[in-house]
């Protein structure tokens, strides 16, 4: 999944001069079935006088390190770009053909009955631990300010490296467009207590990372799910980190914790390298890495205590006993996908999975032969999908019911991710980060229909049946199966 490639190919152009003709590749997630896109060359405009320059850092503010411990990489600046003000999710530039100078687009809030706090945990000061946001009911009332969408700005230069851009212009371009973005969620809110809540674990996409789903995990939070977001350390993130003890020649001065950011970027093919080798690799690791955060999770739930050395004031105590251990599931988008299969093969914990517009071609040829036992729902786009890939998903779900396959009409593989909402309706169609749906209703329909299925396979006390017909491909906007056409089956 490349959560925003043609968005800032688009945006590209309010660079002036010689920036405006950086080219970066056209390709957006996975290629069906290997096929190279045209690159896209967007007509080039002059921005308003200033525009790039006039987002400064609100009174007071300063860009977000996190926590507990420094960043082991500098921007160069001598100085930290601002956050603004919680609840203003992004300030965007007129769009062409719109009569305002200004729009304004929000990550839409859970609609479910609990107000949604966040908090991310690591654990160990090594690559080996565990990163994740928790997306949870909270306490309502609270004053507490909404989280960050994107809390540093490496994660701005991991995006521009993977998107083929020069980090300096691509910092810039995601600061300007998406740099006063926030989730909806109450950072470090205190957590609800008095109900069992099911566990969900969220895997990202390929070049995402573990806040850019957030419209999804908090309408999840939002109807009484704890979620658990995890960010994979296998180099398929844009962008991620653990924390390291400083050596002692560093300086301390920003930071009394002894640590810093030790960052990990996406990591490119090498030349003559096969992609499916290395992908199947990353995804053992990713749904090692689920598994872990699931351990993780439930050992918090058991009173054990946990160290978090990212140190927010979170309360991880009040989490005990609050978990329903029997009801577990997995859910992903794209490589995150492939991740859910191959975290059902391998952990019978989790009693079912969400597979959203999966990306097959990680999945191990061992996966096929009768690994997968659990029930499985694949939430398709009508846009991104492809025979290959679709044949796939059907021979793990061939002669079992409890597989299910629907896809959303009119929607585009970025209908899933926080992108689709927070770019303008002109730009965001022509690059594909909306489909011909409204993103609101495509979110929708794909959040209706995995709590119908979370409900059935959880066996969940809730109203969630409603949408029931939704994971038969039955109502509007949605059809059973696939729309690709697929060649004959060949007889046994």
């Amino acid at each position: 999944m490349a959560p925003c490639q043609t968005l800032f190919q688009a945006q590209r152009r309010s660079l002036p001069g010689k920036l405006s003709h950086l080219k970066t590749k056209a390709k957006f997630g996975p290629s069906p079935s290997g096929r190279a896109r045209p690159p896209v060359r967007p007509p080039q405009r002059r921005p308003p006088a200033g525009a790039a320059a006039s987002r400064r850092a609100p009174e007071g503010r300063r860009w977000p390190t996190g926590p507990s411990c420094t960043s082991s990489q500098r921007d160069g600046s001598g100085g930290q770009l601002g956050q603004c003000a919680p609840g203003l999710s992004v300030n965007a530039p007129m769009e062409p053909g719109s009569s305002s100078t200004e729009k304004f687009y929000r990550i839409p809030k859970g609609k479910g009955p609990h107000s949604v706090g966040c908090t991310d945990l690591m654990t160990e000061n090594a690559v080996e631990g565990s990163f994740l946001r928790l997306y949870y009911p909270s306490c309502s009332g609270t004053d507490n300010e909404e989280a960050p969408w994107i809390p540093d700005k490496e994660y701005y230069q991991g995006l521009s490296d993977f998107l083929n851009m020069y980090r300096v212009v691509g910092e810039r371009l995601f600061q300007y467009y998406v740099g006063s973005v926030t989730c909806p969620a109450k950072s470090n809110a205190a957590f609800k207590l008095g109900e069992k809540y099911p566990l969900l674990i969220f895997s990202h996409g390929l070049g995402a990372f573990r806040t850019i789903y957030s419209a999804i995990c908090i309408e999840m939070a939002s109807q009484g799910f704890v979620v658990a977001a995890v960010e994979h350390r296998d180099e398929s993130a844009s962008a991620t980190y653990y924390c390291k003890k400083k050596s002692i020649s560093e300086p301390q001065e920003e930071s009394t914790s002894g640590l810093e950011k030790e960052w990990i970027y996406y990591r490119k093919l090498k030349a003559g390298e096969e992609e499916r080798c290395l992908r199947h690799k990353q995804v053992q690791q990713r749904a090692q890495e689920c598994i872990k955060a699931l351990n993780l999770i439930l050992k918090i739930n058991s009173g054990e205590e946990v160290t978090n050395v990212l140190n927010s004031n979170f309360d991880w105590n009040s989490v005990k006993d609050s978990i329903d251990t029997s009801r577990i599931a997995v859910m992903g988008h794209s490589f995150g996908g492939a991740t859910v299969i191959e975290s059902l093969s391998k952990e019978i914990r989790f009693r079912c999975g969400i597979a959203l517009d999966a990306w097959m071609l990680p999945v191990g040829d061992d996966i096929y032969q009768n690994s997968v036992q659990q029930p499985l729902l694949f939430i398709n786009s009508e846009k991104f999908q492809w025979a290959d890939n679709i044949l796939k998903m059907k021979k793990l779900s061939s002669n079992d019911t409890n597989k299910k396959m629907i896809t959303i009409k009119g929607s585009v593989h970025q209908s899933f991710p926080d992108f689709t909402f927070v770019s303008g309706g002109l730009i965001g169609r022509f690059f594909k980060l909306k489909g011909e749906i409204d993103p609101n209703e495509a979110i929708d329909i794909s959040n209706h229909a995995s709590l119908a299925f979370l409900q059935k396979h959880l066996s969940l006390k809730k109203d969630f049946d409603q949408w029931d017909s939704l994971v038969d491909g039955i109502g509007p906007n949605v059809i059973p199966g696939t729309n690709i056409d697929l060649p004959p089956a060949e007889p046994e």
